[in-house]
């Protein structure tokens, strides 16, 4: 499982608190685990946070309904760092089912060492 192995290869570089599912094979209503990371994520501006579901964008519309959020499905390199320097984006959302999981621990790198660039996207972001 993705998240598993998300949480495995980054335990001692990142700090981080799980908030998902139990990682049973049952379904679950996603859009739940992603308004509880949104709530940890809007009280706190250093906040950043990860989503996983099967292709990532389930999880980043739930995401994106509450205030303060921009969430970024993010599938390579560079539409990651993307969305941090121009969009300044706080939550990546990746798809299990779409993403390798080495594209995946990139992405995570670049997400997280990515800062945003500020100037002119500054006005744009506030429209957002």
């Amino acid at each position: 499982m993705l998240k598993e192995q998300i949480k495995k290869k980054f335990k001692k570089k990142y700090r981080f608190q799980d908030l998902g599912t139990d990682n049973s094979k049952r379904s679950v209503n996603y859009p739940d685990y992603a308004h509880k990371l949104c709530r940890k994520v809007s009280n706190n501006s250093k906040n950043t946070g990860i989503l996983v579901c099967g292709s990532g964008m389930g999880m980043s519309m739930a995401a994106n309904r509450h205030k303060k959020i921009r969430a970024a499905v993010c599938y390579s390199v560079k539409n990651t760092k993307l969305s941090r320097l121009h969009n300044n984006a706080n939550i990546i959302t990746l798809g299990s089912r779409l993403t390798k999981k080495n594209t995946a621990f990139k992405c995570i790198e670049v997400f997280m060492k990515t800062k945003f660039e500020g100037g002119r996207h500054n006005k744009r972001v506030k429209k957002i």
